[in-house]
This record gives structure tokens, C-alpha cells and sequence, in this order.
């Protein structure tokens, strides 16, 4: 059974040990949404197995599926929990459409974009809202003003429609910039980070851990299990994968993000690391993530009750010292994906 944790030093807000990410819920061949998409009767199952299991923070973008997902998320967790007792997360600033005020991080962008995916949920507000990359973080998305951004932001929360702010995947001095923008006017801060962190991608560990663990900001980190090689889906080789995901469409994506030298044998590690604790190399992958003072709730993704199960169990393993630096000691420098528009 999970356990709740305060998000961060600057909030009140309570979460579930682990998040659980909703991308493959949705409308298959809608938005990015390929044969791996699940829909609203299997989501219902996983969600309450989740609830079951103390899991009760979920989080969600408009760009999953271009609305599906909020669709098919706000539909389940109404039927499944009262409003009060679960936290949910959604997204904005990636491309909804062709317009280019359909993209970004403008006034305009945000305070229509919060209403949309309101009315996809089919909820009055959410508990945090998330910008999913900087205002100048994709490329075409414009050169708003970031004090533009951070005051609509404030006003999302001062109307009521989202509780809280949250940050995803930026440079530690974006973000940096972000918040004594916010702190300056007087404006909401964001209280969390969900960034790209794991065994074989700890790039975040150069400065966004460091500043947001001496600022009191939660990571939430996104694809702790490196869609899969952490899990043991791939054993040698992006060749070598065993799963629908890692054979069909999203496998370029995959291959894009894991760049390293020594990704698979860091994932072969895991598998002796999990050996040695009778654990499975996803459980022990996580647990490493989960050990660490700084992170809060990894956001997670499952497509079967058996793989929620899985990771659940990761939160009682405590890793020995000796075998964190076994795991982390192949590891080397890479380009920060940030660096090259990829994350």
C-alpha cells in the first residue's frame, strides 16, 4: 500500500507516493496515440486498482491523444472517487492545432487552453496545472514574455482552476528565472518539477536536483523506467525489445532519448541488482529513483494491473549503499537532450 507525501516544502498538497502518468489512455490513432492506447473500460480498471493500492495523483496533458486522454482520465476518476480525494495534473503548451495560438505559453494559449481541457475532464478546476516545457523551450512556439506566461498563470489559480503550478523538462536557470518572475510580482510559484530523470539519463543531476531540493521544489520525474530498458524490455540491444511499445511505432522516440554508452549494461545491472534482492529490475529501478531525498512521486505508466502491482512494491525496497554506487558507477556524461530540442 502507498503512503502519501507532502509535494514539496512550499505547498500543503498531499500526493500518493508514485503518479500515475495517463499518455496511453485515450482514442488509439488520435494525436500521437498509437495501437498501444488504451480505452475508457481498461483505464477504469487500472485506475481502480491503482485507487485500491493508495495511489491517488494522476497526471494527464491536453497534447495526450490532442484531448483524448483528459477525456477518457475525467470520465474515470468521476465514477471511481469523490472530487476531494484524488489529485490531478494536466498540461499546456504543446501544439492543439495548426494555429499558432494554439501553441505556447501566451496569455491567450493558457487561459483558453485551461477552460478546453476543463471541459474535456468534465471537472471545475484541477489540482495543478503544468507547463510542459519553457515559453521559449519548443521551437516555433513563439518568444512570449515570460512575465506574460508567469501573470496568466496567476490568474489560472486566482479564478480557481487550478490549485497549484507545477514545470516540466527545462534548463535550472529557465526555471530559476521562472520563479523569481513569479516571486518578484508577487505571482503563484511553481511548487514542483517533473523532469526527465533516471539510472541511465541523470543529467539533472548537474543543477535542477540541487536547485530545487535547496528550494523546496518537488520532482516528480517522468519515464523513471527509460520506456522500458530499466524494466527489462530490452536485454543487449534496441533490437531486442520485448514489448508492443518497443517494436512499433514509438521505438524511434525511444532510440532518440537513450543515447548513452552504457545504457544497457547500466540495465543489465539492474537485473543483477534485482537477482540479488528477489525483485524485479523495474522495482529495483524505481526504488533507486525513490531513494533519493528530492524526488516525491515518479510519474509512472502501466498498461496492465501486473505491472502496477510491480511498481507499488518498489516503495518498500531501501537499496543498500554499496549497491546504489553499483548501479550509478557506469554511468556517463551525455549532450542534455534539452540542449538539442529533444526532451
Amino acid at each position: 500500500m502507498l503512503k502519501s507525501t507532502q509535494l514539496g516544502k512550499n505547498s500543503g498538497l498531499y500526493v500518493s507516493e508514485l503518479c500515475l502518468g495517463t499518455m496511453n489512455f485515450g482514442q488509439p490513432g488520435r494525436g500521437h496515440q498509437g495501437d498501444w492506447t488504451l480505452g475508457p473500460n481498461e483505464a477504469k480498471a487500472i485506475f481502480s486498482a491503482a485507487i485500491d493500492r493508495g495511489l491517488f495523483y494522476f497526471d494527464c496533458a491536453d497534447i495526450y491523444g490532442l484531448g483524448a486522454t483528459e477525456e477518457v482520465v475525467g470520465e474515470v476518476l468521476k465514477g471511481l472517487l469523490p472530487r476531494d480525494e484524488y489529485v490531478l495534473t494536466t498540461k499546456v503548451s504543446m501544439p492543439m492545432g495548426e494555429n499558432p495560438n494554439l501553441r505556447g505559453l501566451s496569455r491567450k494559449h493558457i487561459m483558453e487552453g485551461i477552460d478546453k481541457s476543463l471541459k474535456r475532464l468534465g471537472h471545475d478546476y484541477v489540482d495543478q496545472l503544468v507547463i510542459h516545457r519553457h515559453p521559449h523551450g519548443v521551437p516555433g512556439h513563439g518568444d512570449v514574455p515570460i512575465e506574460e506566461t508567469m501573470e496568466a498563470l496567476n490568474d489560472v489559480v486566482k479564478a480557481g482552476k487550478a490549485l497549484y503550478l507545477g514545470g516540466s523538462s527545462m534548463f535550472a536557470w529557465q526555471f530559476a528565472e521562472l520563479q523569481m518572475t513569479a516571486e518578484k510580482n508577487g505571482w503563484n510559484k511553481f511548487i514542483s518539477m517533473q523532469n526527465h530523470y533516471n539510472l541511465i539519463y541523470r543529467e539533472e543531476e548537474r543543477e535542477m536536483n540541487p536547485y530545487c531540493e535547496k528550494t523546496g521544489v518537488a520532482l516528480t520525474p517522468w519515464s523513471p523506467l527509460a520506456r522500458g530498458i530499466l524494466a527489462g524490455a530490452y536485454r543487449g540491444g534496441f533490437d531486442k525489445g520485448t514489448t508492443n511499445r518497443s517494436q512499433g511505432q514509438d521505438r524511434q522516440r525511444t532510440e532518440g532519448l537513450y543515447r548513452g554508452v552504457n545504457d544497457f549494461e547500466i540495465a543489465d545491472r539492474v537485473c543483477e541488482i534485482a537477482d540479488k534482492y528477489g525483485k524485479t529490475p523495474a522495482q529495483i529501478s524505481l526504488a533507486w529513483l525513490m531513494n533519493k531525498d528530492e524526488v516525491y512521486s515518479p510519474v509512472v505508466g502501466v498498461s496492465k494491473i501486473a505491472q502496477l502491482d510491480d511498481l507499488v512494491g518498489a516503495a518498500e525496497i531501501v537499496l543498500e549503499q554499496d549497491d546504489i554506487q553499483y548501479l550509478e558507477a557506469l554511468y556517463q556524461p551525455l549532450q542534455n537532450l534539452l540542449s538539442i530540442g529533444f526532451s
